[in-house]
Parts: C-alpha cells; structure tokens; sequence
C-alpha cells in the first residue's frame, strides 16, 4: 500500500493577522487558485518541523525564529502537520517565491472563507481545510485567553 504523502504547514501570525498564500491557479496541484498556508511535503528523512522551517525559507525569504506544533491531521489523502508561530518581519519584506500572491488575513477574512487579491485581481476563496484548521486555531487561542 502506498504511503499517504506528509506536509508541514505553518501558521504565521502577526498581532490578530495570519499570512496564506494564494496558490498559483494552474491545475494538477492541491486547491490552485485558493488561499493557503505556506509549506510543502516532507523530504526523504526529514522531520515535520525541520520541512516547516525549509519550506517557509524556500517560499517566502523567511527564518521563522519558533515554531510550535498545533495539530497533526490525517486524512484520507495526506497527512498534515500544522506549526505556528509569529511573523516578526513586515510583509513587505516577504520574498514570494512560490505561488500567485501573499497577504495577512484578519478573523473576519478567515470567518467569511475568501479575500481580494491584488495580483489576482479579484477575490478568491480560501481552501477548506485550511479554514477549518484557522478556525480551530483561533478558538484555541481564544479558550487559552480566556483562562
């Protein structure tokens, strides 16, 4: 039986914002077109955190200072493991060099499931996993906030 493919995402926030990419919107890859986090399969031997922190150089320029594990999801298809940490670097300084765009979200964005894109030139739709991955996150935080 073939083995399910691995990835490590990264959920970077900044204050109450959270960095996705927009997915290049060409077909044969996982949800083109919508919004996501950064990151990618695992190599050979690597291990989930040290994929987070090799993909999020390789995508955006960035060397993520701490990364937490959030959740480890397995599907039917894949295995994800979900990582956080902050963005302590103005988007600006961001090197996009994997997908069509970058922003930071707010809540509101993450709750209504789409955002505009400047590049894209128009609003396009977050991926569902990753949205529900947002949502748990958030209401997380929040629970931990509150005690």
């Amino acid at each position: 039986m073939a083995q399910k493919p691995e990835v490590a995402i990264a959920i970077l926030y900044q204050d109450d914002q959270f960095l996705l990419q927009l997915r290049d919107n060409i077909p044969g890859i996982f949800f083109p077109g919508y919004w996501a986090f950064f990151g990618g399969h695992l190599e050979p031997g690597e291990d989930p955190l040290t994929a987070a922190y090799r993909e999020l150089q390789e995508e955006i320029g960035y060397q993520a200072p701490h990364l937490e594990l959030f959740e480890r999801l397995e599907t039917e298809q894949v295995i994800r493991n979900v990582f956080h940490g902050p963005l302590l670097v103005p988007v600006a300084n961001l090197e996009l060099n994997e997908g069509w765009d970058l922003g930071l979200w707010s809540i509101e964005d993450i709750q209504r499931g789409q955002r505009y894109s400047e590049r894209a030139g128009e609003e396009r739709p977050l991926g569902p996993p990753h949205q529900k991955i947002l949502l748990s996150f958030l209401e997380q935080r929040r629970i931990e906030q509150a005690s």
